[in-house]
């Protein structure tokens, strides 16, 4: 039986520094296009009904034949995958639930090695697990790094394919395995957060990923990122990235896609199936997609860089566009990714408004959260928080976004660790993975790699100071 927890606290300094903890985006449009659109998004959205609210959408015919065609795994391969990613109990019984179990000795065999490798797994203290975030990928250095207006930003807290390829085969290599934030502690039967067992190997060591401000926004366009998430010719989730003449080329561009394709040659990155959190605004749409009302409603008042974009596309249809993000999203979670809110309008929470915040929740739930589906994640822009060590007993934000559904809040942090658990809610500090940190705090990391290493040679340095 799980035990029930009051507070789990490890923090060797709580420390909500502005350095690589979110400031996106850089241009300055974004309190004009929280302020200007927020009657119009709320009023509108309310009527938005053409949107299935289903998890998946239903297969198009081409679906259809694509799965017709993949030959289906045989049990055995199945529970090969299962006890690679740790789960030994879910292969057990699968093999064990064959009707030929008992005359095959291939099976047993199997099912005999998977208990010894259990037997073998410790349970990790789930105040000592680490917790990692990036921004959107740089694929193009030279567009990035150009010297305009944004190219001091990109350096401060992204981070190039380059670095995080390196980055993800250094902690592989270290042992570090992805979790869920459920894996940590989750709610019982009675809504009371409980701690739970995350059993592996020695040497191995779990810790949380997620990225922030994955909608692809306008400011980005040409300076060398993925212009949004896809579905591919075999319904795997990829990157869209247009390239000098205009064209477009699909692959694996930004993180999703890369984790994805790192974890099909080693099962073993991933705790049963567990990727990262995406944490979305909504103010730009979602996953490239441009989702959001205010598209659709035009208000007097919308933000240039919306009214650039739809000149551009004439034949923006917003339940199109919707339709298209929900079938990356149901493809994302099938995949073992989840998403986390950031926050419609990307907003420091310890700074607004009680009824700003409310209005802000609406709008995310009206705008993205029909879109992805719910979630009980929510990660803060800027890398704000709602309270400091103390807790959130008698905060009033946290009882109105408790209220909302939300179990789970990350800010960010410097520290190694910094895990609080109470029987209401699991709250944890991330740690930036970006040229910031790497440049004025590479000993900061050398728990997960080697910074000098790892340091892409294309970025300009010196890395501008926060």
């Amino acid at each position: 039986m799980k035990k029930r927890v009051v507070m789990i606290l490890c923090a060797v300094g709580l420390s909500m520094a502005a350095a690589g903890c979110g400031i996106l985006p850089f241009s300055g449009d974004l309190t004009v296009t929280v302020d200007s659109q927020e009657s119009s998004a709320d009023a509108s959205s309310e009527q938005e009904t053409e949107i299935s609210f289903s998890s998946k959408p239903e297969e198009t015919e081409e679906e259809k034949e694509t799965a017709k065609k993949e030959s289906p795994k045989t049990p055995l391969e199945k529970a090969d995958l299962m006890a690679q990613q740790y789960d030994y109990d879910g292969a057990i019984e699968l093999l064990k639930q064959q009707p030929d179990y008992e005359s095959d000795s291939e099976m047993q065999d199997a099912v005999k090695t998977y208990e010894e490798q259990k037997a073998e797994c410790v349970a990790w203290p789930v105040d000592k697990v680490t917790h990692v975030f990036y921004h959107t990928l740089i694929y193009d250095t030279d567009k990035a790094f150009d010297g305009d207006t944004d190219s001091g930003g990109y350096n401060q807290v992204m981070t190039t394919v380059k670095e995080f390829k390196e980055i993800t085969q250094s902690m592989y290599e270290k042992g570090f395995v992805m979790i869920r934030l459920e894996d940590m502690a989750k709610k019982n039967e009675d809504g009371v957060m409980e701690i739970q067992d995350i059993m592996l190997p020695p040497g191995k060591q779990p810790f949380v990923l997620s990225q922030d401000d994955v909608s692809y926004y306008h400011y980005m366009d040409g300076d060398g990122m993925a212009s949004k998430l896809v579905l591919d010719e075999n319904g795997e989730v990829k990157n869209e990235y247009i390239e000098d003449d205009g064209s477009v080329s699909v692959g694996d561009y930004d993180m999703v896609p890369l984790i994805d394709s790192f974890v099909k040659e080693h099962p073993d990155f991933s705790y049963r199936g567990a990727k990262g959190i995406i944490a979305l605004t909504g103010y730009n749409g979602v996953l490239g997609y441009r989702t959001d009302i205010s598209y659709k409603t035009q208000p007097d008042d919308l933000n240039e860089d919306k009214k650039k974009w739809l000149a551009e596309h004439p034949d923006f249809k917003l339940k199109k566009e919707r339709t298209a993000a929900k079938k990356v999203a149901a493809a994302m979670k099938e995949n073992g990714w989840e998403f986390a809110s950031h926050t419609w309008g990307h907003l420091n929470v310890g700074e607004i408004s009680l009824d700003r915040l409310k209005k802000d929740t609406r709008k995310w739930k009206n705008n993205v959260e029909r879109v992805v589906g719910e979630t009980d994640k929510i990660i803060f822009a800027f890398g704000a928080d709602l309270a400091g060590v103390e807790g959130y007993a008698g905060n009033e934000k946290f009882d109105y976004l408790k209220s909302q559904g939300f179990d789970y809040y990350c800010n960010v942090d410097s520290s190694q660790y910094w895990v609080q658990i109470t029987d209401q809610y699991l709250r944890q500090g991330r740690r930036n993975l970006d040229g910031y940190r790497m440049y004025y705090n590479p000993d900061m990391l050398s728990d997960l790699f080697d910074a000098e290493e790892v340091f892409d040679p294309a970025r300009p340095t010196p890395v501008p100071p926060m």
